[in-house]
C-alpha cells in the first residue's frame, strides 16, 4: 500500500494555489486560454501517471458513452463552456479522491492533479458568480435565448457518464486495472474538451 504525502504538506499546497487562483480569477475574459492551458497540463499529469494499460488490464476496457455531442458541439454559441468544464472538474477531483491505493500512481503527480482540478473549480466558480452577477437585471431576457435549455440537458449526460465511471470502479472494488482504464478515459474526456476551447 503506497505512502500518502503528509496532510500538512497537501493543505500548504492547496493554500498555495488557492492564492494563485484569487489573482487568475481577477480576469475572466481569459477564459478559454486559461482553461485550454490548464487542461493540456492535466492532460500531461495523467500521461505521466502511467504510460500505457497493462497488458493484463485489457480485457476489462469499458466503453462509457463520452457525450461527444456536448464536447464537439457545432454551435459554441449555445453552450456555455464555464458549466461544462465546472462539471467535468467536479466529477474528476470526485473521482481522484477515492480509494486510489490500488493504483501504481505517483502520489505527488496524483496530487498536484487533484491542485489542479481543485483550482480550476474554483477559478469556474468565481467566473461564474461573477456572470451571474452581470445578468442579474437581465434574467427574464435570458429566458428567450435558445441556449438557455442546452446546459441543464449537457450538464445531466455528464453526470450520467462520470456515474457510469463511478459505478465501473466500484464493480471493480477499485482494483489496479479499473483505475487504470480510468485514467485513460478521463484523458480522453479533457482533451476532447479542450477543442472546445477552440472555437
Amino acid at each position: 500500500m503506497r505512502k500518502l504525502l503528509p496532510l500538512k504538506k497537501f493543505r500548504l499546497a492547496l493554500l498555495v494555489d488557492l492564492f494563485m487562483t484569487h489573482i487568475l480569477c481577477q480576469d475572466c475574459n481569459l477564459l478559454k486560454v486559461h482553461l485550454s492551458t490548464f487542461t493540456w497540463k492535466n492532460l500531461m499529469l495523467l500521461n505521466k501517471m502511467s504510460n500505457s494499460i497493462p497488458v493484463e488490464c485489457l480485457r476489462e476496457i469499458h466503453d462509457f458513452e463520452l457525450p461527444k455531442e456536448i464536447l464537439l458541439s457545432t454551435q459554441p454559441e449555445k453552450t456555455n463552456i464555464k458549466y461544462v468544464f465546472y462539471e467535468m472538474f467536479t466529477q474528476a477531483i470526485n473521482i481522484f479522491s477515492q480509494n486510489t491505493f490500488n493504483s501504481s500512481w505517483d502520489e505527488e503527480q496524483l496530487v498536484q492533479l487533484q491542485i489542479n482540478l481543485y483550482e480550476q473549480v474554483e477559478y469556474l466558480k468565481q467566473c461564474l458568480k461573477k456572470e451571474n452577477k452581470e445578468k442579474e437585471d437581465v434574467k427574464a431576457d435570458e429566458k428567450k435565448h435558445s441556449g438557455a435549455g442546452v446546459l441543464p440537458l449537457g450538464n445531466l449526460k455528464l453526470r450520467r457518464y462520470f456515474s457510469r465511471i463511478y459505478n465501473f470502479l466500484k464493480d471493480k472494488t477499485y482494483s489496479r486495472c479499473a483505475w487504470e482504464i480510468v485514467r485513460v478515459e478521463i484523458r480522453r474526456c479533457f482533451y476532447f474538451t479542450t477543442l472546445l476551447t477552440r472555437k
